[in-house]
């Protein structure tokens, strides 16, 4: 089993950044996919970014247009995501989820979740 522990949320104005980290610990990082969803008031957890477990492959949702980068660091136990351009429409819970086998873009393929760290962008 993982334990994922997000944090780096807060409060930023339309068109600031923002960096949240989730830092693992338990079985060993490396062997997780991993990937970062978010969930706005009122509406269905969707799905962010995705790494491999290399970092060598990563996956984006068509909405975020380059502005949202993954990334991870295997010998820190932390995968990170970089948000450029903020606008407020990116106000949401911003979850980390873990995954030792497929992973993909779905939620329900991710066995492993943080308890989410919030995110307010302003405009």
């Amino acid at each position: 089993q993982v334990q994922l522990v997000e944090s780096g949320g807060g409060l930023a104005q339309a068109g600031g950044s923002l960096r949240l980290s989730c830092a693992a610990s338990g079985r060993t990082f490396s062997n997780y996919r991993m990937a970062w969803f978010r969930q706005a008031p009122g509406k269905d957890r969707e799905f962010v970014a995705r790494i491999t477990w290399t970092g060598g492959t990563t996956y984006y949702a068509d909405f975020l247009k380059g502005r949202f980068t993954i990334s991870r660091d295997n010998g820190k136990g932390t995968v990170y995501l970089q948000m450029n351009s903020l606008k407020p429409e990116d106000t949401a819970v911003y979850y980390c989820a873990a995954d030792p086998s497929y992973g993909g873009s779905r939620a329900e393929n991710y066995d492993y979740w943080g308890q989410g760290t919030q995110v307010t962008v302003s405009s």
